[in-house]
C-alpha cells in the first residue's frame, strides 16, 4: 500500500477536494499506475453535480494516461515503465456479448471489478469509491491488465489520454455504432469533446457531408475544422428545416452528443427515412424520450444508442492512436489548455465556455 494525492468528492455539488489517501497493492491481474494525464469529462460532472448517483467519498475521473508503476504476479502483457492509456470498460473476454465483439457491454463486468478489498482508502481507513472502478484523479490508481493499452512512444500522454474516452466515445459511435457507410449524411449535435471527436469519426468514415448543430457560434467554427461541411446554430429556430434547407433532405444519421431528451427528438426528426439516430450523451437519470412512433413504422427509422465506442476498446485505442500519428485523427488541436492538478476545479468550472473542447489536468504538476 502507497500515499498519495487525490482530488476528493465528498459532498455532491461541492468542490474536490485534494488530500491524501492509500493505494491498495496491485491484486494478480492488477497494474499501479503513475497518473500523469488525465481529461476533464462531462461524465465526471454528472456524479459531482448529482444528476447520476454515486457513492461517497468518491474519485471521480476517467480520461486517463500514465506510466506502469507496478504489475501484479499475473501480468505478462506490462511492465513498470510502460506508459499506457486506461479503458473505462474492462471486460472477461469469454462471454457473450465480448466474443461478438462487444465488450463495452460484458456480461460479466461488475464480477470482473470486484476485488476483495477496496483499492482506496482514506488515511483513517475508510474506503474511498472510485469513479467506473478507475478513480483517475489520483497521483496513483489500480486497473486490471486488459484495461490498459500500451501507448506508442510518439503520442504524447497529454493527448493519449483523450483516447481513453472523448475519442473512443465519439469515433466508435460512427464506425461501430452506427456503422456510418461511406458517402452517407451526417448531423452532429453538440460539438464539445465527444461532439468533435464525431466529426472527426464521420470525416474518416467517408461522409460526404457532416453538419455539425450547437448553440454556439464558435464551437461551430471549430467544428468546420475537424471536417465539418455545414453548420447550424441551434438557436436560430427550427434545426430540422434548416438541415433540409442546406441538403435538400435529412441526414442518413444523426448523432446526439448533448445528452437531454430535446436533442435525442431532434436527432430523430433530422433523419431522412431509414435514417439511423444514435444517442451517445448521457443523459440525467430518470430522463424519458417521447419521439412520434409513427417516425418508426412508417419511415422505418430507427434509434441506437451506443456506450464508449460499442466495441472492443483496447484494439480501437492502438487504431485510434495510429491514425492520429498519421495525422488523419487530430487530437492535439482537442486539447484546450494543460493544468496543473490544482487547479482542477477550475478546469472543471472552464469547460462551461465554449471555447472549450477539452481541458486536461497533469497531474505531475
Amino acid at each position: 500500500m502507497i500515499d498519495t494525492q487525490a482530488a476528493v468528492l465528498t459532498a455532491v455539488g461541492e468542490p474536490l477536494e485534494l488530500t491524501a489517501i492509500r493505494v491498495d497493492d496491485p491484486e494478480p491481474h492488477e497494474v499501479r499506475v503513475a497518473v500523469t494525464d488525465v481529461g476533464l469529462c462531462h461524465s465526471d460532472l454528472h456524479y459531482m453535480t448529482g444528476t447520476v448517483p454515486t457513492g461517497l467519498p468518491v474519485v471521480v475521473g476517467h480520461e486517463v494516461a500514465g506510466v506502469v508503476e507496478a504489475v501484479g504476479t499475473q501480468v505478462t502483457g506490462l511492465r513498470p515503465g510502460d506508459r499506457v492509456v486506461g479503458a473505462l470498460t474492462p471486460s472477461c473476454g469469454r462471454c457473450v456479448n465480448c466474443e461478438a465483439g462487444r465488450s463495452t457491454q460484458c456480461r460479466r463486468v461488475e464480477e470482473i471489478r470486484r476485488r476483495p478489498r477496496p483499492a482506496f482508502l482514506t488515511t483513517d481507513g475508510r474506503p474511498v469509491e472510485r469513479l467506473g472502478d478507475v478513480g483517475a484523479f489520483s497521483r496513483h490508481t489500480l486497473m486490471r491488465e486488459n484495461a490498459l493499452v500500451k501507448l506508442p512512444d510518439d503520442v504524447p500522454l497529454h493527448v493519449g489520454c483523450l483516447l481513453a474516452c472523448c475519442v473512443i466515445t465519439g469515433v466508435g459511435a460512427v464506425f461501430r455504432g452506427a456503422r456510418v457507410r461511406p458517402g452517407s449524411t451526417v448531423a452532429v449535435i453538440g460539438c464539445g469533446g465527444v461532439g468533435s471527436a464525431i466529426v472527426q469519426g464521420a470525416r474518416l468514415a467517408g461522409a460526404s457531408a457532416i453538419v455539425a448543430v450547437d448553440l454556439d457560434d464558435q464551437r461551430l467554427e471549430a467544428a468546420r475544422g475537424y471536417g465539418a461541411t455545414h453548420v447550424v446554430n441551434g438557436a436560430s429556430g427550427d434545426v430540422a428545416a434548416e438541415v433540409r434547407r442546406q441538403l435538400g433532405d435529412g441526414v442518413d444519421y444523426a448523432f446526439e452528443a448533448v445528452g437531454s431528451a430535446r436533442t435525442a427528438a431532434t436527432a430523430v426528426a433530422l433523419l431522412r427515412p431509414t435514417g439511423t439516430a444514435c444517442l451517445v450523451g448521457i443523459a440525467p437519470d430518470g430522463t424519458e424520450l417521447t419521439i412520434p412512433a409513427s417516425d418508426f413504422f412508417f419511415e422505418e427509422k430507427r434509434l441506437i444508442g451506443s456506450y464508449m465506442g460499442s466495441g472492443q476498446a483496447r484494439q480501437d485505442i492502438l487504431q485510434l492512436a495510429r491514425l492520429y500519428r498519421q495525422g488523419r485523427l487530430l487530437l492535439d488541436e482537442m486539447v484546450t489548455r494543460v493544468i496543473p492538478f490544482e487547479e482542477i476545479n477550475e478546469g472543471f468550472e472552464a469547460m462551461k465556455s465554449a471555447d472549450v473542447t477539452r481541458i486536461v489536468v497533469d497531474l505531475r504538476s
